[in-house]
């Protein structure tokens, strides 16, 4: 299946070869039985031989270490401690994934240069829940996949192999401890994935999964009961569908111990769901919670819920608002297993939007936040996209939804209101490629996402550098360089594509390089509104009324082009080209600077890049090279295209008399 051999990513523990280096373990208070405590321990085997050195000990050059994995009960849940000296080390938890987590702690420490000496460190989860949500088809392609084909599924077959094991290992390593296997778009085959033609081969992957502490969840075809059922209808008030859920939750759990439970994409994009039969999101994920509740199990509804069959002439229709009109009036009517699953914006993954209202809007409601490394938007793995700055700005926004400096990340951490179920997820960039994410950089989207999850407050150049560290063998001035590279790679995708939070001008279906009316006359909603004046949606009061949504705070400040954050300037208001923003310029001027500097950064990322050539392995150097030229390829359609389109919309030059088309 696809390449046979793979990269360890970050896991590629060094010099692997000393047999002189012993470790001694013991466990105390655990199960020495638990294949999680087992899993823990063949990883400190392995990784410590391997990193263990006399600079690593600094205890006379004796490689000897005494390990002992400990159950303390005062621990909080999946939280660990490392206690250690020169020879020894502890690693103290409540239960097995913290043990799990406390080891791969210790690796990641000591490969980032740490002494065992200096490894002391008390860590507790952020987040309850987290995890990949994959896009994976089961004829083995991967919606919004860049990075070859499905390494779950292949010819509608389920694969479990080594791969599947060292998946599970990254996984684990950053924390993650839940898994949804397959597409939320889900059709054909995979609406089977819930029966005996897949029951042995789910189980099989899931006990995989089980031995690294993570929960398997699958995509829920909400029409079964008619697809598989044979019913007529799928209506969630219907006791005939009521009925058929619960035998069916009943033989899935049965054949399924490990499964966590179901993500549900309804009444979205066409998907079936409750709306068709008159009913509310509510009904149709309690129903649903309700009969997995007897199992344990937990129902993700996902919030991605809007007019796909919009009219463009129509100005008072926004998506935007889709999210928030659809969910917000029925906060606490969802049932204690139910989470909402809310993507960051209101929209769809774009390079800039604001954060979705739901989050914190509701306040008795399950929530999580869903974002996206599958770079859809972003760059298809192929631009350098580093997203960690991105998804940091959006943990920290101030929601005001209780206190005053309550954030998104008290949120979704359940912290704001009590949840017991909350957490992040994420839409993977992995595939069967060599490398795991195409380009051989997108793998620090990867781990900072489960790092980022495990704890909120890393900094986005604490994650890169841990990164940087753990894949590559790197001097201080060359890791600064490629750290630099990645913090400032987000800014330059952004320049050299949408300005101010417009988004949207891409090639339409493909979603990667520029088409500037490509979506503006479709049925998608998502619009710039461009005409020879000015350029910007009108969701202020006097518009869509979008921004109402949001409390008082944040409201008044987008509600107001003079005190809206220029960033979301277009997202929020209809700007004519001659608007002075506050660094003086005109908006045309602006677009117009941002997509040469864009472009002329990008090529400055490469050349960058190209310093590193012999201090990275050289199968590295070429893959990400070959990104490069594409991806400065691609900043030069963006810069020309959209310049030229604005140039001839408003007649306006370019003050600095650049070329434009």
């Amino acid at each position: 299946m696809g390449n046979k051999e793979w990269t360890q990513l970050w896991l590629g523990y060094k010099n692997v070869s000393n047999d002189n280096k012993t470790v001694s373990c013991e466990v105390v208070g655990f199960n020495k039985d638990s294949q999680v405590i087992k899993s823990a321990l063949c990883e400190l085997k392995s990784g410590l031989k391997g990193i263990l050195s006399d600079e690593v000990v600094d205890n006379a050059g004796s490689y000897d270490i005494a390990l002992t994995i400990k159950k303390v009960d005062a621990i909080a849940k999946e939280g660990f401690k490392l206690e250690s000296d020169t020879s020894s080390v502890s690693i103290l938890a409540s239960d097995d994934n913290g043990a799990l987590y406390g080891a791969f702690e210790l690796l990641r420490q000591l490969s980032c240069g740490k002494k065992l000496s200096e490894v002391n460190v008390e860590k507790t989860p952020s987040n309850p829940l987290r995890m990949m949500n994959h896009w994976d088809n089961m004829d083995g392609s991967i919606e919004r996949g860049y990075s070859g084909q499905s390494f779950f599924f292949e010819n509608k077959e389920i694969v479990v192999d080594e791969r599947t094991r060292d998946y599970a290992r990254f996984m684990a390593s950053v924390g993650i401890n839940g898994v949804v296997i397959n597409n939320v778009n889900v059709k054909d085959a995979a609406t089977y994935l819930i029966t005996d033609r897949y029951f042995d081969k789910v189980k099989e992957l899931s006990e995989v999964f089980a031995d690294y502490g993570i929960k398997t969840y699958l995509s829920l075809n909400f029409a079964a009961p008619i697809e598989l059922g044979g019913l007529e209808v799928c209506d969630p008030l219907d006791e005939k569908v009521i009925g058929w859920w619960k035998e069916k939750a009943k033989e899935v759990f049965g054949k399924l111990p490990h499964l966590g439970g179901f993500l549900v994409k309804a009444d979205s994009e066409g998907r079936p769901g409750p709306f068709t039969y008159g009913r509310t999101q509510a009904d149709g994920a309690n129903m649903l919670g309700d009969v997995v509740a007897p199992y344990g199990g937990i129902i993700i509804w996902r919030c991605f819920v809007y007019n796909c069959t919009q009219d463009w002439r129509d100005y008072k229709t926004d998506r935007a608002r889709a999210g928030y009109d659809y969910f917000k009036d029925f906060d606490g009517a969802y049932h204690d297993n139910v989470i909402l699953q809310i993507k960051n914006g209101p929209m769809d993954f774009q390079i800039r939007e604001p954060i979705s209202p739901l989050i914190g809007g509701l306040t008795k409601t399950n929530q999580m936040l869903e974002v996206q490394i599958a770079q859809e938007y972003t760059g298809h793995q192929i631009d350098l996209c580093y997203l960690m700055p991105m998804f940091k700005e959006v943990l920290g926004f101030k929601t005001y939804c209780q206190k005053e400096n309550d954030t998104v990340a008290d949120v979704v951490s359940g912290r704001a209101f009590g949840n017991k179920l909350a957490g992040m997820a994420a839409v993977i960039n992995t595939g069967n490629d060599k490398n795991w994410t195409g380009n051989y950089l997108a793998a620090a989207n990867l781990y900072g996402f489960g790092r980022l999850s495990f704890d909120t407050e890393l900094s986005s150049e604490e994650i890169a550098r841990e990164w940087i560290r753990l894949t590559f063998a790197l001097e201080k001035v060359d890791e600064d360089k490629l750290t630099d590279m990645l913090l400032r790679s987000r800014e330059i995708y952004e320049k050299y594509t949408s300005p101010l939070g417009i988004g949207w001008m891409v090639t339409p279906h493909d979603h990667y390089g520029p088409s500037v009316d490509g979506y503006e006359y479709s049925r998608w909603g998502t619009y710039h509104r461009a005409d020879h004046l000015g350029i910007g949606v009108d969701r202020s009061d006097k518009g869509t009324g979008y921004a109402q949504q949001y409390y008082k705070e944040n409201a008044e400040k987008y509600n107001d082009p003079e005190k809206c954050p220029e960033e979301l300037l277009l997202f929020f208001h209809h700007i004519p080209y001659t608007w002075k923003l506050k660094t003086g310029k005109t908006l045309i001027q602006h677009i117009y600077d941002s997509h040469f500097e864009g472009e002329a950064e990008a090529e400055q990322l490469f050349e960058t890049w190209k310093s590193l050539e012999g201090k990275v392995p050289s199968e590295v150097f070429e893959n990400v090279s070959h990104r490069f030229e594409l991806q400065i390829y691609n900043a030069k359609e963006w810069r020309d295209q959209v310049n030229s389109y604005f140039y001839r919309k408003s007649g306006i030059s370019d003050q600095k008399g650049r070329k434009i088309y």
